[in-house]
């Protein structure tokens, strides 16, 4: 008898390991790279953008720019900054270049603006001379101001000649679903400020015309889709319902009249997950990561990752791996870089590297593929 159930557990433990390798993960696939740390002891690194001479920008959001040189930080920064409203999650935020650098030089921030009242999202455009921000223009300020420290968004992109960017509603839920007010929304302009006149809400006389669309919580990720041109975007749900969507013209993202989390204290927001004329994400986090950054993967330098989404998770310090289907749904995700900190945002370099910022501690790493 006692032979029979050693037998049987044998062959049991055996079937158990044959039935699991017969079934392999045919997505998450295995990229075999090495995290080198090009700059280390940073504050909070926010944005990174790429000169054309291989310079590196890198904001801080105490109102810095950081310039590394041959993936090494010599302690140069940029000068002429403007002033932060550095409160909380409030400070020096994304920075991108415009995509026709080279024959305009412009350079694009967003930042938190003090004032009046508070601090209120901004964008402001400059060029370059030698070190210095020169030609400063602002072409964006959010009203009315807010003494309030959290959900600024911020992330910004180009397309077609218009400059894309997030604000979060501030901490008060209830400006996601008004029109009539600047937070928790996506913004489209065109490239100096102005309004196109093809914004979905321009015949609306109380509305902000620069709103493309609105129900967003905190988007702290956006990127137009490399293949498919669709804007796709990131943000933070409350306790829980953190989302991933696709941002389209004029549409209602829900917040807070739809949502997937709960508040902080346990308490109900909303008994609702869908309704009528709202978007639904294309996948959402229960619990949350709190998503930050995010980028496409587009080099041939890691080809296994081509068209995943690359993601910060703030909350439990990884790096994410999101993997699409040809159809854009959500197939599922691969925990990267787990321990390393709160990754704050991830990019790709024009020569198709992947990059981490990193706070708590703060650095930038970069992943080197192993030939």
């Amino acid at each position: 008898m006692k032979n029979s159930i050693i037998l049987s557990t044998f062959i049991f433990s055996f079937l158990l390991v044959i039935s699991c390798q017969a079934e392999p993960d045919k997505e998450t696939v295995a990229v075999d790279f090495e995290v080198v740390t090009i700059a280390d002891g940073l504050n909070n690194p926010w944005g990174m953008a790429w000169l054309p001479d291989g310079r590196m920008l890198v904001t801080e959001i105490k109102g810095e720019i950081l310039i590394i040189e041959n993936d090494k930080y010599s302690g140069k920064k940029l000068k002429g900054v403007p002033e932060v409203y550095a409160n909380n999650q409030g400070g020096l935020l994304d920075i991108q270049l415009h995509p026709d650098y080279e024959s305009n030089g412009w350079i694009y921030f967003s930042f938190s603006k003090p004032g009046d009242g508070g601090g209120s999202t901004a964008i402001m455009r400059a060029k370059l001379e030698g070190e210095n921000l020169v030609n400063k223009e602002l072409i964006y300020e959010s009203f009315p101001k807010t003494r309030s420290g959290i959900h600024f968004g911020s992330r910004i992109d180009f397309k077609d000649g218009y400059i894309f960017f997030t604000i979060g509603e501030r901490g008060e839920m209830d400006n996601a679903q008004s029109v009539g007010n600047p937070y928790g929304k996506v913004h489209r302009l065109h490239e100096n400020g102005d309004v196109p006149e093809d914004n979905p809400f321009v015949k609306i006389p109380d509305a902000v015309h620069s709103i493309w669309s609105y129900g967003h919580r905190n988007p702290q990720g956006m990127q137009f889709h490399p293949q498919t041109g669709e804007l796709w975007s990131h943000e933070h749900g409350p306790k829980g319902g953190d989302e991933l969507n696709i941002v389209k013209k004029g549409k209602n993202y829900g917040w807070p009249e739809i949502s997937y989390g709960i508040d902080y204290d346990g308490s109900i927001i909303t008994d609702e997950t869908e309704k009528e004329g709202m978007m639904q994400p294309v996948h959402y986090w229960d619990p949350s990561i709190a998503p930050c950054g995010m980028t496409f993967v587009s080099s041939d330098r890691y080809p296994e990752w081509k068209n995943n989404i690359l993601m910060g998770s703030l909350k439990f310090q990884y790096l994410n791996r999101v993997v699409l289907d040809d159809k854009g749904n959500y197939v599922e995700e691969e925990k990267l870089l787990e321990g390393i900190g709160r990754v704050r945002h991830v990019a790709e370099s024009p020569d198709g590297f992947i990059y981490v910022a990193v706070e708590g501690p703060g650095k930038i790493v970069k992943l080197m593929p192993k030939k």
